[in-house]
Order: C-alpha cells, then sequence, then structure tokens
C-alpha cells in the first residue's frame, strides 16, 4: 500500500492541535469562571444538560474559502453545546444565521440547535474573536487581546480562505488587528465597519483578499428590524460572488 503523504495530514493535524489549546486555554479568570458558574447553575429549560463550559473553537469546513468572525459564545448557547452559534433557542443568532448560509448553500441545514444536529458548513470555517462567554455579553478590551492568540492560530491554519465576513463591528475590528500583527498593509483610510460594506486587501500576501462587514445576528439586531433575514442573505450571496 502506498504510504500517505505527511503533506496530506499535516495541515488537519495542526489545526487539531490549534483547537485543543483553545479548549485548555485558562488566560482570563473572570471569563473561566463565569463559564463554569454558567454550567454549575444551568438554566432551567437545560437542567439536563452537561454543559461544555469550556473556551469554545472554531468549526466548519478546513479548506474552507469563506470566514466568518462573530464575537463570543452564548452563556447558554455555545458554552453549553460546545459548538459557536448553537443552541441559542429556536429564532436565536444560531438559526438566523444558519438559515442565511443554507440559503446561499454554505449549509446543509437552516437550523444550529445541538452539536449531533448533522449540520454541515459548505466552503465556510466560523470562528469567534473571543473564546469564552462573557458577562453580559461583553468582553474586556484586555480579554479581547488575551484572545487574539487564538485567532491567529486558528486562522492561519485555513490557508484557502479569500473572504472574511465580520459578524458586527468588534469582530470586524479584531480582525484588522490579526491582519496588522500579520503585517498586512490596510487600505488608507483604515477600514471601517458598515453592514454589506467590502474592503479590498489586493496583493496582501498572508491575507484573504476581501473583508465583508454585517450586522451581528443578535436578537437586539433581528427583533428590531435592524438586520432582517434579507440582509443577512444579501451579504453571504454577495460573498459568494467574490470567491474565485
Amino acid at each position: 500500500m502506498k504510504p500517505v503523504s505527511t503533506s496530506v495530514l499535516l495541515p488537519h493535524t495542526r489545526l487539531a492541535a490549534v483547537r485543543d489549546t483553545i479548549v485548555g486555554c485558562e488566560r482570563c479568570p473572570r471569563l473561566r469562571e463565569h463559564c463554569r458558574q454558567i454550567a454549575r447553575e444551568k438554566r432551567r429549560a437545560y437542567r439536563d444538560d452537561t454543559y461544555w463550559g469550556r473556551p469554545v473553537p472554531g468549526f466548519g469546513d478546513p479548506a474552507a474559502r469563506l470566514l466568518l468572525v462573530g464575537l463570543a459564545p452564548a452563556a447558554h448557547g455555545a458554552n453549553r453545546t460546545g459548538r459557536i452559534f448553537t443552541g441559542d433557542g429556536v429564532g436565536g443568532s444560531g438559526d438566523f444565521l444558519m438559515d442565511a448560509l443554507n440559503r446561499t448553500g454554505f449549509a446543509s441545514i437552516p437550523t444550529s440547535r445541538h452539536i449531533d444536529d448533522g449540520l454541515t458548513l459548505f466552503d465556510a470555517y466560523i470562528v469567534a474573536a473571543v473564546r469564552c462567554a462573557p458577562p453580559e455579553n461583553t468582553p474586556t478590551p484586555g480579554e479581547i487581546t488575551q484572545c487574539l492568540d487564538h485567532l491567529e492560530a486558528e486562522t492561519a491554519e485555513l490557508q484557502r480562505v479569500q473572504v472574511v465576513v465580520a459578524l458586527g463591528k468588534i469582530a470586524f475590528d479584531v480582525w484588522l488587528r490579526v491582519l496588522e500583527r500579520r503585517s498586512v498593509a490596510l487600505p488608507p483610510p483604515r477600514p471601517r465597519f458598515a453592514h454589506g460594506e467590502v474592503t479590498r486587501l489586493t496583493g496582501s500576501p498572508g491575507a484573504p483578499e476581501y473583508l465583508l462587514g454585517c450586522y451581528h445576528p443578535s436578537r437586539q439586531n433581528t427583533n428590531t428590524g435592524k438586520l432582517t433575514p434579507d440582509m443577512m442573505r444579501a451579504v453571504f450571496r454577495k460573498a459568494r460572488r467574490l470567491i474565485r
């Protein structure tokens, strides 16, 4: 039998190692204690569930050409299920996002309820700027900085990414910081977040070519109409067109 080339195996092995490092992270005492407390106390609707309660790695297609960057796990969503944008209730941000991804060909089903629900991402990968659920959904600037290493390391293993969709201003600004850490030259003036706005990073080695802004699919945005299903689908249709 012909041996399998290590050049095929190593990228996936490295990604798995990065994910293990994320799951075992203890850098931010406030966040780690909050996640453990939530996992102990639980929400009544999930009292029989075993909460994940640890930092949450990204998930999706390792060969993805589309990367989504979110903010942080939800206390009773990803902090419970162990998968980002998963389990935050019917009609929550996970369902809203997956419906848009499903309708644009990036996801197998239009919902994201639990880790064994059969959801598969096609040509897409999702990460978060911060990997632990923060109190009041608000990480501190220091906690965001502490987590930059994880975002940089995980996305460095996704070597086919061409388009990044930043879900919210914080994710947008964090991704710009990752690019700066990689010494990628940003176009002047410095890109600013706006829903549906496209920033092109032509001629920047080591960086995806396009960055798109998108409002975060939080209930605060979706319930008020700031972000509608059509608005979110339009972003991913645009991303689909930009992918070569």
